[in-house]
């Protein structure tokens, strides 16, 4: 069965569009997808769209953070906020983990003190729920390993994962699980290709980040921006890269996810309307 571990169906580009989009993800048999959180004030309206769409697509969940790249315009009041959702949304079995949260160090123009700080505020509080992370990583690797060593974080996943593979190894050995998405459909992506030909299959997941990171053939079929349903074609080409059988990469990437999200697999565990990809 084919799995999303990071799309953000509350983008704009999706606002017009989102019940085709969950119906072509519907039609390719995605039957997961984790829709991560940027902003405090969004928290609400993430948890809405994971109930509205649920029953179309019955592992979709969501996760509640603060992004790096919105932290210029977040308030510490911000996390009093975030702490306040998450409790209320400990009840529901949608709800999966902290995210999406992390470093950016590659974009111009953000304050690394606020970004280090709103970093530092919501793993304290996965740490207090104990409650996995989805880790957003640019040019940040070794300043998030440090931070996780800190503390006691329940895993997670390393989203759009571009580092060495020593820093691989590192997260790994954290619990964390990494994230291979659209940047593996390009030729170039040649460090990226080694890593999923080099890494244990136990510690890869599957992405699109919709509507970002588009892949290779976009542009090509003149398409405007990535979705959810090209996770399939995705997972095929990273399989030929890894070189096994779309069904057995399939398997192994929904496995990996479950592990390094517990409240995820709960939701998923016995739940009639799955069915194996093909």
């Amino acid at each position: 069965m084919w799995i999303d571990t990071h799309c953000h169906l509350d983008a704009p580009e999706f606002s017009n569009s989102l019940p085709n989009i969950i119906s072509a993800a519907k039609e390719k048999n995605v039957q997961a997808i984790l829709l991560p959180a940027v902003k405090a004030a969004d928290c609400q309206h993430v948890r809405e769209l994971a109930s509205q769409y649920g029953n179309a697509i019955p592992g979709l969940v969501y996760t509640l953070g603060i992004h790096p790249l919105y932290t210029n315009q977040a308030h510490e009041e911000d996390i009093a906020l975030l702490e306040e959702q998450i409790t209320q949304s400990l009840s529901d079995p949608r709800f999966v983990g902290i995210g999406e949260i992390g470093l950016d160090y590659f974009v111009e123009g953000l304050d690394p003190h606020k970004q280090e700080y709103f970093f530092h505020a919501q793993l304290d509080l996965a740490q207090q729920f104990k409650l996995p992370v989805i880790l957003h990583v640019r040019r940040s690797q070794d300043a998030i390993l440090k931070a996780l060593r800190r503390r006691k974080i329940s895993g997670g996943i390393a989203h759009a994962f571009n580092g060495s593979f020593q820093q691989a190894e590192q997260f790994i050995e954290l619990g964390f699980k990494l994230g291979f998405g659209g940047a593996a459909t390009y030729e170039r992506a040649l460090q990226i290709r080694r890593l999923l030909v080099k890494l244990p299959i136990d510690s890869i997941v599957t992405e699109t980040d919709s509507p970002d990171i588009p892949p290779a053939w976009l542009k090509q079929e003149g398409i405007a921006f990535n979705e959810p349903a090209f996770v399939v074609r995705i997972v095929k080409e990273i399989a030929v890269i890894r070189g096994i059988s779309d069904s057995e990469f399939a398997s192994a990437v929904w496995c990996n996810a479950m592990q390094a999200l517990p409240r995820w697999s709960a939701l998923c565990a016995g739940n009639p309307n799955f069915t194996l990809a093909s």
